[in-house]
């Protein structure tokens, strides 16, 4: 248990961005023996191959080719995105000759009051000139580097200062003094010319490590576990279980928080494209294409919202999930899930005595979605949608069970290691 907390908190400090989450997992695929493909070209599988590629640097999926007559498809899908500050274009801003701030934008759903007064870094990607056209470099600057200060309640007034903080006033974060230039220090930590920028997609992180914390060691608060450890999870269980049947694949998307409408997000074809090309290797025509997705099932894996403790009433009234007490299956009309794929993967879980708790919104208070729905659009997978239970969703600081780290690798580990096999009326039977 405590080898794979650090392992989490590991993988989280090596992701400040989605460009760097792809980063750290492509590291941990090449390491297990994964080969890169890339989407400009040919592709030839190989039975046995273990492989993946990349989209836009920001998304990956990886894949096994068990065999050419292998039954379906077993996919895994979190994001690697998390809210955030993005930097934009023309960055620095002078203020009256002593201070340099930053013109930031507010990246997916901000709770914009939690981020002020703590330090915070920068990092992202510069694309750059070269002397035959255009590359990309990640950046990271890893130190603290900035802070969106806050109004001392003194000069708030007797109303308290503003209920909401307005993004292009009260966030902007302070970089140092009049000469402060981002663009100069994000080139130099890449090893690039500030001259040869010709754009870039820069963010602020929070980089405080991972901590363990409770009376027993019990919980864990770390930036971006929504959703960084189901993508952690993901990843460890794949690289850690075997199917002879079907080709489990794990595919970590990009912009889920702002809608998952880009190239790389869940709602473009990138999946539905790696199916097709793995299918023709295999031999297999659209029809047998269509019974691979349709024997097969997708887990979209996006953390849950635990019960409270200061606001217990904020939770559905009876079902109640809490931190340490299992996988999370959300049922919703916001979700993919349905009484079938629920059932299946209860019982997956079931059988290998993984705890599952039921998630439902309170009616009052209505969540958002996640990518279930909007990959089915693409491609038509039986989907279960599930999370881990966790507090305080969307701070940059945020809480979760330690126990139910191995809860869900253990359970995307026990799915990636089922065959399901559909029959009448959508009965499923374990094999």
């Amino acid at each position: 248990m405590e080898k794979l907390v650090k392992n989490l908190f590991d993988f989280i400090e090596g992701s400040p961005t989605a460009f760097h989450t792809v980063k750290t997992v492509k590291e941990l695929l090449t390491k297990a023996g994964y080969t890169e493909l890339r989407e400009t070209e040919q592709w030839n599988l190989k039975p046995g191959g273990k492989y993946f590629t990349t989209r836009n640097m920001s998304s990956v999926i990886a894949f096994s080719y068990p065999k050419a007559d292998f039954r379906a498809f077993s996919v895994v899908a979190p994001h690697g995105d998390s809210p955030c500050f993005k930097i934009k274009g023309s960055p620095d801003m002078k203020v009256e000759g002593h201070y340099t701030k930053l013109n930031t934008e507010v990246y997916g759903g901000m709770a914009l009051n939690l981020w002020t007064d703590r330090p915070l870094s920068v990092a992202g990607r510069l694309t750059v000139r070269t002397k035959t056209g255009v590359k990309n470099v990640l950046t990271d600057l890893n130190r603290d580097l900035l802070v969106i200060p806050g109004l001392a309640i003194h000069m708030m007034g007797r109303d308290g200062g503003p209920a909401k903080p307005d993004p292009q006033k009260d966030t902007l974060p302070l970089l140092g003094g009049s000469e402060g230039d981002i663009l100069a220090l994000a080139a130099e930590a890449a090893g690039v010319n500030k001259k040869d920028i010709l754009s870039h997609e820069l963010y602020l992180y929070h980089r405080a490590r991972g901590t363990v914390y409770g009376a027993k060691e019990e919980f864990i608060a770390a930036p971006k576990l929504d959703d960084l450890e189901c993508a952690f999870s993901a990843v460890t269980a794949f690289l850690n279980s075997k199917n002879e049947e079907n080709c489990r694949i794990c595919a970590v998307f990009d912009n889920e928080e702002t809608g998952s409408r880009t190239r790389q997000g869940a709602g473009a074809t990138f999946l539905s494209d790696v199916i097709s090309r793995i299918c023709r290797a295999a031999g297999k025509d659209e029809e047998q294409r269509q019974i691979a997705i349709q024997n097969g099932m997708l887990l979209s894996a996006d953390n849950a919202h635990a019960v409270h403790p200061n606001y217990p009433e904020k939770a559905d009234p009876t079902s109640r999930c809490y931190l340490n007490e299992g996988v999370v299956l959300k049922h919703s009309t916001h979700y993919a899930t349905d009484s079938m794929t629920a059932g299946v993967f209860r019982r997956i879980c079931e059988l290998k005595k993984i705890p599952v708790q039921d998630f439902y919104n309170h009616s009052s208070n209505p969540g958002g979605g996640t990518l279930g729905l909007i990959s089915g659009a693409q491609v038509s997978f039986p989907t279960v949608d599930i999370g881990l239970p966790q507090l305080a969703m969307h701070s940059p600081y945020e809480t979760a069970g330690k126990a139910d780290v191995a809860h869900m690798v253990n359970a995307m580990k026990a799915f990636y290691e089922a065959v399901p096999v559909w029959g009448k009326d959508g009965a499923c039977k374990l094999i």
